[in-house]
């Protein structure tokens, strides 16, 4: 019996899709996506956000995102089995928003991993069974602010040790081992060489595919030791006025395919999102076709070693200049262009240590912020 599981990424009911969730008419927004699901015996969705009311909002650089307890029920109505919740806004309200998140799941029956009141209990991880097959789930994301070391409650931060304990217990007691991860340059659309190292030690450590999001963009994909790794799903539903129309609205939802032989095949289901309307849609012919050769484009130069450095050293070129300005404590641009010409000292103040904080604990910031460091041409 084919065993078929279906992974999103990310997710995050807000803007039109919450106004829409209030009035209760949340899964009028996915009607194709639903549909898709009915067809899958598992759906995996990276939870973007806590669902909750209550919290305060925590200490940190960048947005602060949640989505409303409902959308528990609208994940059930999708048909969702398994939250993802390692990633870097799962905590943006505190222990108490992910509690709630929790809370609201387990109402609707619908499991999670990658969080936790420790990293002890973020890091375990979860199996499910479908179809006489026992199938363990590993989730873990970059280090920002939602990630635990120790006692602390949060999300299961990437760590090598970690990574091949976790792994290789669940490949004890599982058929399949699915490992999620969260991380990458927004926006950027391959992964950097440290990424692709990191994605391939967790299928050397028995992980039978990686799949990853965050970017907010596509990425390709590439077989290695004849497993799959999936670099990034996009967005699965984040609605941002301004992002209409851009590559933000683009995502694919993957289905991995478990055959009688107990081999893995996948298709992709390119999607459109929170364009002129509310919602996710399957990509009508010829735009699928669109987006399915340019995955195959982007994985062309994933499987080509030098050429995907290539691409990393120009991406860091692009975003060194940017880098160099952030790490100073001025921000009107008048000012910026003194400290450049040595008019104006360096000072570091506390919002200043917080950003430095964010730049240097998080793998593809820290990555980006050494190569601006150093004396490389860049691209003002």
């Amino acid at each position: 019996m084919l065993t078929k599981i279906a992974f999103t990424g990310d997710f995050c009911p807000i803007g039109r899709v919450d106004s829409m969730l209030q009035q209760g008419r949340g899964a009028d927004l996915f009607p194709e996506i639903v549909e898709l699901f009915r067809d899958c015996d598992l759906v995996v969705v990276d939870l973007e956000c806590p669902l909750t009311d209550a919290g305060e909002p925590i200490t940190k650089t960048g947005p602060h995102l949640r989505g409303s307890p409902k959308a528990a029920g609208l994940l059930k109505a999708l048909g969702c089995n398994l939250a993802a919740t390692a990633n870097n806004h799962f905590m943006d309200y505190g222990w108490t928003g992910a509690q709630d998140t929790h809370a609201a799941l387990k109402d609707q029956g619908i499991a999670w991993v990658g969080s936790g009141a420790s990293l002890h209990a973020a890091a375990g991880h979860r199996i499910l069974e479908r179809n006489g097959l026992k199938l363990a789930f590993v989730n873990m994301t970059e280090n920002e602010w939602s990630t635990t070391q120790g006692d602390s409650p949060g999300c299961c931060p990437i760590d090598y040790p970690t990574a091949l304990l976790e792994i290789k217990k669940a490949r004890s007691m599982a058929d399949f081992v699915f490992v999620i991860l969260h991380g990458g340059h927004e926006h950027y659309e391959l992964p950097s060489p440290r990424m692709q190292r990191q994605f391939r030690f967790m299928i050397d450590a028995g992980a039978d595919a990686v799949i990853g999001h965050h970017t907010h963009v596509i990425s390709g994909y590439e077989h290695y030791r004849g497993k799959p790794i999936f670099y990034s799903l996009g967005n699965f539903c984040i609605d941002d006025e301004n992002q209409r129309n851009s590559r933000w609205n683009q995502g694919v939802i993957l289905v991995l395919e478990i055959t009688d032989a107990k081999q893995l095949e996948f298709r992709l289901f390119p999607v459109e999102q929170n364009n002129q309307l509310p919602g996710t849609r399957l990509l009508p012919d010829p735009e699928r076709s669109n987006v399915i050769q340019h995955i195959d484009d982007l994985s062309v130069t994933i499987a080509d070693e030098p050429a995907l450095r290539s691409a990393f050293d120009h991406f860091c070129r692009t975003r060194a200049s940017v880098l160099r300005s952030q790490i100073q404590p001025y921000r009107h641009p008048v000012l910026l262009a003194m400290h450049r010409r040595g008019l104006l000292p360096s000072l570091i103040g506390k919002r200043k240590r917080r950003l430095l904080n964010a730049l240097c604990q998080c793998e593809s910031h820290r990555e980006v912020l050494l190569y601006a460091l150093l004396d490389h041409d860049v691209i003002e």
